[in-house]
């Protein structure tokens, strides 16, 4: 199979090349791709700053919500050309 072309990727949505690049990352076991997403998703920085108390709880289930909703290709904001570089990036290797 060969690898595609920038062009080629470019011009897929972004939801498109989150999948295929996250299929190829479970194909290899590829934490260390899932965890380079997961400190770009717009909600990262809240959800790495709760500290998990018992009266944060709340917070802290509707950061790690928000948190899945843009690692599932939603909601990703200002973030989205970025993580499509980095989508494409890893397609390309």
């Amino acid at each position: 199979m060969t690898t595609p072309s920038f062009a080629e990727l470019d011009a897929l949505p972004t939801e498109v090349l989150r999948e295929r690049a996250f299929a190829k990352a479970r194909e290899h076991h590829d934490i260390k791709f899932y965890w380079s997403v997961v400190r770009h998703l717009p909600d990262a920085d809240e959800a790495a700053a709760l500290d998990g108390a018992p009266n944060s709880i709340g917070p802290t289930v509707d950061e790690a919500v928000a948190l899945w909703r843009e690692l599932e290709g939603r909601d990703l904001g200002e973030q989205e050309p970025l993580l499509r570089a980095a989508f494409i990036d890893y397609l390309s290797k």
